[in-house]
């Protein structure tokens, strides 16, 4: 792991402390492993103008959760890049598309910790955000293989009726949302 203090790792996480408050950075392609320690990440849910809400499914050669359906896209903001930077190099990366979010997250200090069949572990403490687009994503094959537009009341269906069948993160996300009134808001 490499302190904050040294040299800049282009592909990294921020790792947290249990206060949230930042740790350091680590390469992320050492930090998902049986023993991940808390570090950011984010979730987006992206929302058409009529209400629709993107479905993606993950890429079968992604490491962890592969062919699960799950939120619009998931990253990991980088040391001194803002939220807002992560969605926008994160949502053009895997689903190429412009995002702007629109202001501050719906669930600022949303945190889980899920363990997947092959036993590594997500430990994110993961503002979740949302925005609206008006195009069709052009899916990065490496990340999504493929995607819907759904209405959020089938979503939040999915979830109490197959949870097995989504990522772990939208299961919990998804009550929160829609306690908060995401739908009502965007329809």
């Amino acid at each position: 792991m490499t302190g904050a203090g040294t040299g800049d790792i282009e592909d990294h996480v921020v790792l947290l402390g249990d206060d949230g408050a930042p740790r350091g950075v680590a390469p992320r392609a050492t930090v998902h492993t049986r023993d991940t320690p808390l570090h950011l990440g984010f979730s987006c849910y992206l929302f058409r103008p009529d209400g629709r809400l993107l479905l993606t499914r993950r890429a079968l050669a992604k490491r962890t959760w592969p062919g699960v359906w799950t939120n619009s896209f998931c990253g990991h903001p980088r040391r001194g890049e803002s939220l807002a930077q992560a969605v926008l190099r994160h949502g053009r990366h895997e689903l190429g598309l412009d995002v702007a979010t629109d202001g501050e997250p719906v669930l600022p200090s949303f945190r889980y910790r899920a363990v997947d069949a092959g036993g590594v572990v997500e430990n994110e403490i993961c503002p979740v955000l949302v925005a609206t687009v008006d195009r069709d994503p052009v899916p990065n094959p490496d990340e999504v293989m493929d995607w819907r537009w759904v209405r959020p009341d089938d979503v939040e269906a999915l979830v109490d009726l197959a949870p097995w069948a989504v990522s772990p993160w939208m299961v919990e996300q998804v009550p929160e949302l829609r306690a908060a009134g995401w739908a009502a808001s965007r329809a």
